[in-house]
């Protein structure tokens, strides 16, 4: 029984996820918009857009070690998910209600080290829960849930944004709540987890994250998954702006053309797992780079003034979706099938840690570009990353990788 997927308690924590792609689809495509009120530079909106993420750097890497090692009545994962998730809350709830330039970075500041609390050990429950070979499939189930999060963000978020910039962040806050209360009533650790894998006493900290970094192969794979989401994040950073000033289109409708990627993600997430459990992992996210890098290369080239531009990008975007399910639906799971016995959390932590890396460095060169070339060079930057990631993924060798295990 323990091979076989149960899909009643994978799509029960795929609210932790649903929870954590609401709130980042929110803070990506508004947040910008609200900075904008006090700032012109896209280089300083950008730069503010990352500050969080340098103490993410070490947190959840720690969060991650750590929840490999306590152990609670309520399990491992989930007391930082309890600290987590109503933190969060409360400062997505407070981020529209602030009135100065401080006290909103303040706000979007703890927001985010809230969502560092809780964000690597809601993903490492995943595998927790799941045996090995069924972990794509329970990604993309759970990945399912995130493009759901992304679809009410983007289009019912672009609609109240037009009521009240501080709808959406309002809209997620009480979804994060609600997702909170059914992972802690519906998921008990200790009834649910298959196995936990037995940490090494001795192991630190230190001694966990350098033997991720020890592994060849592991280190091509974290290079690509940092060059793809800094690809992406700058991509959807700066789309609400680059869709105002380069395509003269209202924040609603740059929400809603972004909604067409969170749209193709959510119908071809499961999908995508099922692709990466028959070719493997590896060959599917390279498909997928494949298919960005074409796509984003082809917006880049599109004159704005064009009829039915609008139209066209938004059937591109629905490829962009496809192809982004190919390589987030099953570039975690490549992740945790290479971890060592006892060092999930860890691993977890340090996807995360790449992760944050490209939040870090995207926003603030894709805006300096910006500042020189234009928002027209978007695109361009988005297509130029994801290529890099191809280069990567293909030195990535091991033997659980190429059969797809």
């Amino acid at each position: 029984m323990e091979n076989r997927l149960d899909y009643k308690k994978t799509f029960i924590l795929g609210f932790g996820f649903f929870a954590i792609s609401i709130t980042w689809s929110v803070y990506n495509a508004f947040m910008p918009l609200l900075l904008g009120n006090y700032l012109k530079s896209a280089a300083l909106i950008g730069f503010i857009m990352t500050i969080d993420n340098y103490l993410a750097l070490f947190i959840q890497p720690t969060v991650g070690f750590y929840s490999d090692k306590i152990n609670t009545r309520f399990g491992r994962r989930m007391p930082f998910i309890m600290i987590g998730m109503p933190l969060a809350a409360l400062f997505m709830f407070l981020i529209p209600n602030t009135g100065t330039l401080f006290s909103l970075i303040f706000a979007l500041l703890f927001m985010n080290l809230s969502m560092s609390i809780y964000r690597s050990p809601v993903i490492a429950l995943m595998p927790d829960i799941t045996a090995k070979p069924n972990r794509s499939k329970s990604n993309s189930i759970i990945n399912f849930m995130g493009g759901i999060g992304s679809l009410i963000a983007y289009f019912i978020g672009g609609k109240l944004y037009e009521m009240n910039e501080g709808y959406p962040f309002l809209l997620s806050a009480v979804l994060i709540l609600f997702s909170f209360i059914v992972l802690f009533t519906r998921i008990k650790e200790h009834r649910d987890v298959l196995h936990y894998e037995a940490a090494e006493e001795k192991r630190n900290l230190a001694q966990g994250l350098g033997i991720a970094f020890k592994d060849r192969s592991t280190r091509y794979l974290l290079l690509a998954i940092c060059s793809w989401f800094i690809g992406f994040n700058g991509v959807e950073t700066f789309f609400t702006k680059y869709a105002q000033s380069y395509l003269s289109i209202r924040p609603s409708e740059a929400t809603l053309t972004l909604s067409f990627i969170s749209l193709s993600f959510l119908i071809f997430a499961i999908p995508a797992g099922l692709i990466g459990t028959k070719i493997g992992k590896k060959n599917t996210i390279r498909i997928g780079i494949i298919g960005a890098v074409l796509l984003m290369s082809t917006i880049f080239f599109l004159n704005p003034a064009m009829d039915n531009m609008l139209l066209i990008m938004r059937i591109l975007f629905l490829g962009i979706g496809f192809s982004w399910a190919s390589i987030n639906i099953n570039s975690y799971p490549l992740v945790a099938d290479m971890s060592p016995v006892g060092l999930l959390g860890t691993y977890t932590g340090v996807y995360y840690l790449f992760s944050s890396i490209a939040n870090i460095i995207s926003p603030p060169l894709l805006g300096v570009l910006i500042d020189a070339i234009g928002y027209k060079v978007v695109f361009a930057y988005g297509a130029f990353f994801f290529g890099i990631a191809f280069v990567f993924i293909s030195l990535v060798h091991d033997r659980r990788v190429e059969n797809g295990n």
